[in-house]
């Protein structure tokens, strides 16, 4: 059932899932294109040579996921949204970021009249780049959020 987008909050399914795409490092990192990372993908305020633990790192992420569910909110407006697509749809702005998933033909498939839900589903398999190159782990990642935004069972790994 959709309902409006400004009800929906980030949901432990989009936290598990998130963390499952992620996976975890205690010390951070550089990532795929160079960006500082730790725990389950946070890149804010990072430095090389920081540690953490599972419990702060699972906490900074909900906490992370659920300004990034805010942030796309805001910028989808009015559009209703079921949970599911919802959640897809923060995955993806996790991984991205928000600005970049707001400025996108996503976006503005779902601003149409009337939403073009299953259009801007299909272009959440569009962002499969990292540095200029597709990269394998996001075809995987894309492809299950996909199904995800369509309807489909939870990505593999994640209970319903």
């Amino acid at each position: 059932m959709r309902k409006s987008v400004l009800g929906l909050t980030a949901s432990a399914l989009l936290v598990g899932t998130l963390a499952g795409y992620e996976g975890y490092r205690e010390h951070a990192y550089r990532d795929s294109v160079g960006v500082a990372t730790i725990g389950f993908g946070t890149t804010a305020g990072v430095r090389m040579g920081q540690r953490t633990d599972p419990v702060r790192a699972v906490q900074r992420l909900a906490a992370e996921a659920d300004v990034f569910a805010r942030e796309i909110a805001t910028c989808i407006g009015d559009v209703p949204l079921a949970q599911h697509e919802f959640d897809a749809y923060s995955s993806l702005a996790y991984n991205i970021g928000a600005p970049a998933f707001c400025g996108s033909t996503l976006v503005k498939k779902l601003q149409a009249t009337p939403p073009d839900y299953a259009g801007a589903c299909a272009q959440i398999l569009r962002w499969s780049y990292a540095g200029g190159k597709v990269e394998p782990g996001l075809v995987t990642r894309r492809k299950a959020e996909y199904r995800q935004c369509m309807g489909a069972s939870p990505p593999p790994g994640v209970a319903p």
